[in-house]
């Protein structure tokens, strides 16, 4: 039936509106890919060049010299090692609060449960400032000021991800867990050897918008860390801005090595995640 309506509406169409959309759609991706090429584009001019008006949009001489020069100058082997290690770290821990949350909201019944739900949920309405300062001063009195525990633990819980995985695994057949049962599987087999498997485009999406977050974060891990050899690549691509603001080469050829290793994941995880977001569904 899907096949029908897609085969009909795309009949339904004609050729010059086919073309308007895809028009539409190349133009919407230029706009979108545009900042990028700009950034990658500008890390590759020399020092002229990047500041000459009107500025041009293929660089006349490129040049790697811009990041040598930012390996050199800054540990930002060290950042990037910091920032792949604290978001894996925080993203395994995501999987497995939200698969074990999730798993409980969908499957077990319990006093309160649709009233933890929305609480749970409430949360993300609350701003991240907000909670800042308290979380803060929890981070001191536990001794974790300055750590990769401060950097780690607080975020190894998702609301996001319990809501998405919940969705998802209201939509496996209550049949299949009843058969499982039969076959003497509890919640835990049931979890992990028959709905794990099945959502594992879900799994994905939560893996990669956690990796993403926690790559991308800024604030937090300004504030609870001090040390040099525990920046992660944001904290130390800001304090690069500071020392070469007037170096806008540097500064482009500092931000493409701190994207690269986002952008190479996501293209390496898009099929996944755009089918764990179309299959997720809106079932209660």
């Amino acid at each position: 039936m899907t096949e029908e309506l897609r085969s009909g509406g795309e009949a339904g169409r004609g050729p010059l509106a086919t073309v308007g959309t895809h028009a539409a759609l190349a133009l919407g991706a230029l706009v979108m890919a545009f900042p990028f090429y700009w950034m990658v584009t500008t890390g590759l001019k020399g020092p002229a060049e990047a500041l000459s008006f009107p500025p041009t949009l293929i660089p006349k001489a490129p040049t790697l010299s811009n990041f040598r020069q930012v390996w050199q100058e800054q540990p930002f082997g060290r950042y990037l090692l910091n920032s792949g290690f604290v978001s894996t770290a925080v993203t395994l821990g995501v999987l497995v609060t939200s698969s074990l949350a999730a798993h409980a909201f969908a499957r077990m019944r319990f006093w309160g449960r649709e009233l933890l739900f929305g609480a749970f949920l409430a949360t993300m309405m609350i701003p991240f400032e907000v909670v800042l300062i308290p979380d803060f001063l929890i981070i001191r009195q536990l001794g974790w000021f300055d750590s990769y525990l401060a950097l780690i633990v607080p975020w190894t819980a998702s609301v996001f991800g319990i809501f998405l995985l919940r969705q998802t695994f209201l939509g496996i057949p209550d049949e299949l867990f009843e058969a499982s049962q039969l076959d003497g599987c509890g919640h835990g087999r049931f979890l992990f050897r028959v709905a794990l498997p099945l959502v594992t485009p879900a799994l994905v999406t939560v893996a990669l918008v956690t990796f993403l977050g926690s790559w991308n974060s800024l604030l937090w891990p300004l504030v609870v860390t001090h040390r040099q050899e525990l920046m992660v690549v944001q904290v130390g691509l800001v304090s690069y801005l500071g020392e070469e603001g007037s170096q806008y080469q540097l500064v482009m050829a500092a931000a493409t090595v701190s994207i690269l290793p986002i952008v190479v994941l996501f293209l390496a995880a898009q099929r996944h995640f755009v089918e764990g977001i179309a299959r997720t569904g809106l079932k209660s």
